[in-house]
């Protein structure tokens, strides 16, 4: 691996140099390479060094490999880092949402999410996960084929329908994840591809598609929604917490931005932890000795009884297995800020207006921070016997002040349906590899076809 050049003996150090990365072409520089496979990119530029310069097109960029530097660049954002103003495909879909919302702004609209997810919401949501999971569980035979990409999406956006809109019609969460698996392909379509450089008003079929998509995600919340203020009694679902949220000065949210943190919710409840599922069925299939010490515990905690969620901290190893998925796998492959004034990586300026990046699947699959890193090895996560694991090597959602506040609801979330189903299945994938797919969150390239086996 290439090091940065230090300071002669006896001067004092002004910071890591930057090294250059890949040659570019002239006006869409690193580009073509990124947009091939953005994952082996940026494991390329990892192999560069820790501070790599590159180029998106004619935008100066830097990309971060160092825990230091990934833990200066998020802990910074919203002070000496902005979040990037992100293509027309993904803006199309999640508007002016908190993901995306900077500033002020930002501030104002994080003080009237935050409460929704709180441990103690989610512990009120918790039952709801279990149910949802052990009716799925119910559905299942031994010996039966089922397409797990297809069976986690169809759980976790019933969840996240009932959670969310505190609903229960199929036909909510069927229009909702058509639509939004419409929405996760054309982004990561364009923002891999020429897209990303091409301005809004330029049309392409991508961005018909995707406002087709988005016209549907906006008709279904504006239904729930309307449903909700018609109502009589007071709801415990994440969206009657929104519409009765008021901020410091009393002002409530508006209509539309109810659309815009309902569909950040809705993907953070539902696409996220339905990809890391998959993945952690696939993972087990492929390592018994894993699958084994797993169902040990579900044994050993719950015996024959469903799970709740004062069984959440009783189970450390599901929850080390859902961490080691999300280390391997992590459904947010993908990090970026861009450089204000003032900006400084390892004490070293940053100019203004340069993008840095950084990549959770290159950091976690770094040997320095995860020996053995290819392996599926969740006893690394043993809080007393196993590894020292760096501050920032680990982040799938994200850290600082703009962390994910789903990040708790997620957890809980894929622990408990991982120990509803491995509990009482087994779960054989065909033979073959998997391989992950870049789009809005990190998804298998195929189905994944399983045969189910009690146990």
């Amino acid at each position: 691996m290439s090091t940065q050049t230090g300071p002669a003996p006896g001067t004092t150090s002004p910071g890591p140099v930057p090294v250059p990365g890949p040659r570019g072409l002239p006006l869409l520089g690193n580009l073509p390479q990124f947009g091939k496979n953005p994952l082996a990119f940026f494991e390329l530029l990892r192999g560069h060094g820790d501070l790599v310069r590159w180029r998106f097109g004619r935008n100066r960029c830097l990309f971060v490999s160092d825990p230091d530097h990934i833990g200066e660049l998020l802990t910074e954002t919203e002070r000496t880092f902005d979040q990037p103003r992100l293509g027309i495909a993904f803006r199309t879909v999640m508007g002016d949402g908190i993901i995306v919302a900077r500033g002020r702004e930002w501030r104002r609209k994080r003080s009237l999410v935050q409460p929704s997810v709180r441990p103690k919401q989610v512990k009120s949501y918790a039952a709801t996960m279990a149910a949802s999971a052990v009716e799925l569980a119910d559905s299942w035979s031994d010996g039966e084929r089922v397409d797990i990409k297809r069976e986690m999406a169809a759980l976790t956006q019933r969840i996240a329908v009932r959670t969310i809109f505190g609903v229960d019609t199929p036909a909510d969460s069927e229009a909702m994840g058509r639509a939004m698996d419409v929405a996760q392909a054309e982004i990561g379509k364009e923002f891999a591809g020429i897209g990303a450089l091409l301005p809004d008003w330029v049309p392409t079929p991508g961005r018909a598609r995707i406002r087709k998509a988005a016209a549907v995600i906006d008709a279904e919340v504006a239904r729930v929604v309307a449903r909700h203020r018609d109502g009589e009694t007071e709801r415990p679902d994440l969206l009657s917490r929104l519409l009765t949220a008021v901020d410091e000065s009393g002002e409530r949210l508006s209509d539309e931005e109810i659309r815009d943190e309902t569909v950040t919710l809705y993907i953070g409840g539902h696409e996220t932890t339905s990809s890391t599922l998959v993945w952690a069925w696939y993972l087990l299939s492929r390592n018994p000795r894993v699958r084994t010490a797993l169902t040990e515990e579900l044994d050993r905690v719950l015996g024959d009884r469903e799970p709740g969620i004062d069984d959440y901290a009783q189970l450390p190893y599901t929850q080390a297995v859902v961490k080691e998925t999300l280390r391997l796998y992590p459904t947010i492959w993908l990090i970026t800020g861009v450089a204000k004034e003032g900006a400084r990586l390892g004490g070293m300026p940053v100019e203004e207006g340069t993008r840095v990046w950084s990549s959770q699947w290159s950091t976690h699959r770094d040997p320095r921070w995860f020996p053995e890193p290819e392996e599926f090895r969740p006893e690394r996560w043993d809080p007393e016997e196993g590894d020292e694991i760096a501050e920032y090597a680990w982040f799938p959602f994200g850290g600082g002040p703009r962390v994910c506040l789903g990040t708790r609801f997620a957890m809980v979330e894929a622990v408990l349906i991982l120990a509803v189903l491995a509990r009482r299945f087994s779960l054989d994938v065909d033979p073959g590899t998997v391989e992950p797919v870049p789009s809005l969150t990190l998804q298998p390239d195929r189905d994944v076809l399983a045969t189910v086996r009690m146990r």
